[in-house]
């Protein structure tokens, strides 16, 4: 088992950090559909700052621990994630057997990301 030190547990940390930004930013408007699309965008782009300032140093960090790929993976695991509680929460759309089942086999991929490197 491999060694918990910052570079392996800041980038899961600072990602799902980034993750609820960026998230917001995509799909918060989702329930407000008459706000102008240019107001839409300025507010998104201001929650996409905050987003990028924590996923930038996340990779950096995580970088000496793990590959691109990893670190690519890791992101969009997370973002998996923070969306199914968001779209249940936040948007109160129901959650289906489908995409569960689409999202468990996106994660049977993501495992084969890392076979091999633990």
């Amino acid at each position: 088992m491999p060694e918990l030190t910052w570079p392996r547990i800041a980038p899961w940390v600072m990602l799902l950090g980034s993750n609820l930004f960026m998230t917001f930013a995509w799909y918060w408007h989702l329930k407000f559909k008459t706000v102008p699309i240019m107001i839409v965008v300025a507010i998104s782009w201001g929650l996409a700052l905050f987003e990028y300032l924590i996923a930038v140093p996340a990779n950096r960090i995580g970088s000496s621990a793990y590959s691109g790929a990893q670190l690519k993976t890791i992101q969009e695991v997370i973002t998996l994630v923070v969306f199914v509680i968001f779209s249940v929460t936040y948007l109160g759309e129901p959650l289906k057997w489908s995409t569960l089942t689409g999202f468990a086999l996106i994660l049977c991929g993501a495992g084969l990301v890392f076979m091999g490197k633990f």
